[in-house]
């Protein structure tokens, strides 16, 4: 089966507005929102957009994902590892053994691709 969507459109989606598992707000009070736009027919993958305000967050990941940042600026520190910014139109993978702060300089949009256990 062949999904195609040309925009985002999240307006018929309600967003997940709760901090995702395994996030924790490290500084300030940024909020978050998650739309999952799409789930494979095993439930081995999903799609969707995630939006969140100024903050940072200490992440530990247990899955795979592909992000493509569309808006805003996020300082990024794996434990252990020198800070790395992206942009928007900057694209890159978190292992699923990722564990480190996200600092939400500028508002955020990001298009994720996680792969689930």
């Amino acid at each position: 089966m062949l999904t195609i969507s040309k925009q985002a459109d999240v307006a018929g989606v309600a967003p997940i507005t709760e901090i995702l598992d395994g996030w924790v707000v490290t500084e300030g009070n940024p909020e978050m929102k998650t739309w999952v736009m799409h789930t494979n027919e095993d439930s081995s993958m999903i799609s969707g957009y995630w939006e969140a305000t100024p903050g940072t967050y200490y992440a530990t990941y247990t899955e795979y994902e592909f992000v493509h940042l569309i808006e805003g600026k996020i300082i990024i520190t794996a434990d252990g590892q020198s800070p790395v910014t992206v942009i928007a139109g900057d694209a890159f993978v978190v292992e699923a053994s990722f564990k480190g702060t996200w600092e939400i300089v500028e508002s955020v949009r990001k298009h994720f691709d996680i792969k689930l256990k």
